[in-house]
């Protein structure tokens, strides 16, 4: 919590003074039931219009004071709250983007999503109640038993009877309402990774016709939330005709003892009235008080998941010390002895890795679904450490490498094409900001995409929508292989990036990367072996270990894997050629 309030520390004027106008406001509140017992005792039972008129103006000016000192509380309240929040989630944000993978990965997107958005904003209302409310609610209840014990001491025991009693019962209500309130944000999050998957596969959900079970899935998430809420709900609904009960009560009991007092003379009618109105401000000032349990519950709650995100350390962490000269006769990429496990798994996604990749080599990675192809490739740009062994990139760990330094030399392509919403040009130049149309072309042209984007009505400044949703799936490979080549970086790394397109453009491509892409070490990865005969080296994965390295021919004469994987793509003379 502490870690929060420094978010604060820019707004100490606001948190002091926002509070202190609501003071005045809440002092002016206690006041205006003696104004109205001087108007009843004095004006109405005299029959002094003028006095009845001053003291109606006296209350116009309370009230007119009374809203300016709020006014200027709301002010505040909004001004640092709305501060706090933005800080607060410039800095989660950035922490986030600081994460590596493996907390991501741990974290989930739809829970991250959530922090974000719903836990700052129940922060933020946090913080405004606290300046607007925190400081009055309480002075109220206090204010309101002191004047009462100020009036008469006999009937202000009612009072003091009436105020632990009320809070006994907010107590007994809230205590039984908090520990849902931290389980509410944890089902709010299951629906949230419900709703993101859903959207992200809403084309997979189509074809396969599941829009039924994915609605049930959604219902029994929603309706999981909705009990809980209602749990709650039943709960505090208690709340309000119970000290309403009690309120009453109190003040019958202030009637009928009064009534007494009024006959003998010790208490006039304007002072039980004054009485009466005391008590109902102590009610609405423990309501209010409920009401910021609520909310300070709440957040609390919001402020464990929020602070959780801004304790976490990165595991993947700069180097502190300057990085060691690169060696020019090293291989470009070296694995050496490299196995990773994913956090959370029984074993290891890769093991015992070793191979060299030199500079303007190309490499083929093949192997089957879940053989450790991407986890491999994961490794260059260090978006993962691996468990044991070295990865060195022109003879310097990655352990050495400033993280900027490093992916500024890899161009990468991803298994799922993602553009980004603005236009073809923006999406080109997220590697290279300062590019120019030439090399923006020749990078198209380079991926095979230069046709289809001259037939755009705007060209280079065609719109993109989110995630690409305008172009079809190869349109989108081939402009993300554009983005990757714009940088001209010496690593590239083709993730299964050209999956979506006929083997006529792939084999395009293929002989296109090779001649514009002398000095560029090429990782293609991909399942067809048409992709990855011609490279110079072929790595075999299977289950996470290396069981071949060659040539097409000596792997197709030495290795068992790869041969069942050709045989499975091509007939016998095929595979021979």
């Amino acid at each position: 919590m502490r870690r929060l309030i420094s978010y604060l520390k820019p707004y100490r004027l606001q948190c002091i003074l926002g509070p202190a106008a609501k003071l005045v406001e809440a002092i002016f509140e206690l006041i205006v039931p003696l104004v109205m017992a001087r108007i009843i005792d004095v004006g109405i039972v005299a029959g002094d219009r003028g006095y009845v008129a001053r003291m109606c103006l006296l209350l116009v000016g309370l009230g007119l004071v009374g809203l300016g000192c709020a006014l200027f509380c709301q002010y505040s309240a909004a001004r640092a709250s709305q501060g706090f929040g933005s800080s607060l989630r410039r800095a989660l944000y950035r922490k986030i983007n600081s994460l590596s993978h493996t907390e991501l990965d741990q974290l989930g997107t739809a829970s991250l999503i959530n922090r974000l958005t719903g836990d700052v904003n129940q922060l933020q209302t946090a913080v405004a109640m606290m300046i607007r409310l925190v400081i009055r609610a309480p002075f109220l209840v206090i204010g309101s038993t002191v004047m009462a014990i100020c009036i008469d001491l006999k009937l202000s025991l009612i009072f003091l009877a009436a105020s632990p009693l009320i809070a006994l019962i907010l107590y007994l209500v809230m205590s039984r309402c908090v520990p849902f309130y931290r389980t509410i944000q944890k089902k709010l999050d299951r629906i949230g990774l419900v709703t993101d998957e859903n959207l992200a596969g809403v084309r997979v959900i189509r074809a396969f016709s599941r829009q039924q079970a994915e609605r049930e899935r959604f219902s029994q998430a929603n309706e999981d939330y909705r009990e809980t809420s209602m749990q709650v709900g039943r709960i505090s609904a208690l709340l309000g005709p119970t000290t309403f009960m009690v309120v009453n009560l109190a003040i019958v009991a202030i009637i009928w003892a009064g009534a007494g007092q009024v006959q003998l003379g010790a208490l006039t009618q304007g002072e039980i009235v004054a009485l009466v109105n005391y008590m109902n401000q102590i009610l609405l000032a423990l309501v209010v008080v409920a009401n910021l349990v609520v909310i300070f519950t709440r957040a609390a709650a919001s402020a464990a998941r929020v602070s959780e995100v801004l304790a976490l350390e990165p595991s993947i962490r700069q180097p502190e010390a300057p990085m060691p000269a690169e060696d020019p006769r090293a291989p470009r990429v070296a694995f050496d002895g490299v196995r990773l496990r994913y956090a959370g798994a029984g074993e290891d996604a890769l093991g015992g890795i070793t191979f060299t990749a030199e500079a303007g080599q190309t490499i083929g990675i093949i192997g089957g679904t879940g053989s450790g192809k991407t986890s491999l490739i994961s490794l260059i740009p260090r978006f993962y450490d691996p468990r044991e062994g070295t990865v060195r990139v022109n003879g310097v760990d990655l352990r050495d490498w400033p993280l900027e330094a490093l992916r500024s030399r890899i161009g990468l392509v991803p298994q799922r094409a993602v553009l980004f919403s603005g236009t073809i040009r923006e999406n080109l130049c997220w590697g290279a900001p300062q590019a120019d149309d030439a090399a923006l072309w020749q990078a198209l042209e380079t991926a095979q995409a230069a046709d289809f984007v001259r037939g755009l009505p705007d060209q280079l400044n065609a719109p993109v929508l989110q995630g690409g949703q305008n172009f079809s799936g190869g349109q989108r490979q081939r402009l993300t292989i554009a983005r990757a080549l714009v940088r001209r970086p010496e690593i590239l790394i083709l993730d299964d990036s050209a999956s979506a397109l006929d083997f006529a453009t792939d084999a395009a491509l293929r002989r296109a990367l090779r001649a514009a892409c002398r000095e560029t070490t090429v990782f293609l990865v991909s399942q067809r072996i048409n992709t990855v005969r011609a490279a110079d080296r072929i790595l075999v994965l299977d289950d996470g270990t290396l069981v071949g390295e060659g040539t097409h021919e000596q792997l197709l004469a030495s290795c068992e894997t790869y041969r069942e994987i050709c045989l499975s793509q091509l007939t016998g003379e095929e595979a021979e050629r």
